[in-house]
């Protein structure tokens, strides 16, 4: 595999005893979006958990640059270069969003962290608006901007957004796929798990359909988009 690449190999876990992912496998490469994408309980949310150490798989292996971290802990794998960006933003709502933006590079070096939090601002201005404002009182979109730009203070390889768009109006919810497109463009790899399709598979290069925990159908954006399958099963065309 190329250097930064993800792989990951017949992952397999089950909740008391009843599996909820079987036999998952997918690549992502270096500069590439890629999607994952399913319906409520197809087992995407938690594949995520098993790719960003949160769970340990019971079967498969998890290859990061080309060094196995299959069942390494959250922290190591932000360490080799993977943050998990959870559903639901999760940001601290007592916090400031600069407060909230230092958590998110707490495994970096001090120093780097004021040249991080400009990045930061420069690719959300609304953050950079609102950086002593309570990070509970932002709207969803503005929470999640701020959910994003702190899982990029760890400076990673790989990110991984389960979910970003969920409760978001259908204008904020455009704004936020440019603004994915946008990171991916300065290089970022991106895992992107969700339900909205139809603008997932714009900017992705590569999805892959998850049903009740395995992977049914894979293929460029392009061609998921156009699947008779897809269409009907998922964008109800």
């Amino acid at each position: 595999m190329t250097e930064g690449a993800l792989e990951v190999a017949g992952l397999a876990y089950a909740y008391d005893g009843a599996l909820a992912v079987r036999n998952v496998s997918f690549t992502v490469e270096p500069g590439e979006i890629v999607a994952l994408l399913g319906a409520n309980g197809a087992g995407k949310s938690t594949t995520v958990k098993m790719l960003a150490g949160v769970l340990r798989p019971q079967h498969g292996t998890i290859r990061f640059g080309g060094r196995d971290i299959t069942g390494a802990p959250s922290h190591v794998v932000v360490r080799q270069g993977i943050t998990l960006v959870p559903e639901g933003r999760l940001v601290f709502p007592q916090m400031t969003v600069a407060e909230n933006l230092r958590l998110g590079a707490h495994t970096r070096e001090r120093s780097r962290v004021p040249t991080l939090m400009d990045r930061a601002f420069d690719l959300f201005p609304r953050l950079a608006e609102r950086r002593g404002q309570l990070a509970g009182s932002m709207s969803g979109g503005e929470q999640q901007m701020l959910a994003i730009a702190r899982g990029l203070m760890a400076e990673p390889r790989l990110i991984i957004l389960d979910e970003p768009s969920l409760g978001l109006m259908p204008k904020v919810t455009q704004e936020l796929f440019r603004l994915i497109a946008t990171i991916n463009r300065d290089g970022l790899s991106v895992l992107l798990v969700e339900q909205n399709l139809h603008q997932s598979l714009r900017i992705a290069h590569r999805g892959h359909v998850l049903e009740k925990g395995e992977v049914v159908m894979a293929g460029t954006g392009q061609e998921l988009l156009a699947d008779d399958y897809v269409r009907r099963a998922f964008l109800g065309r």
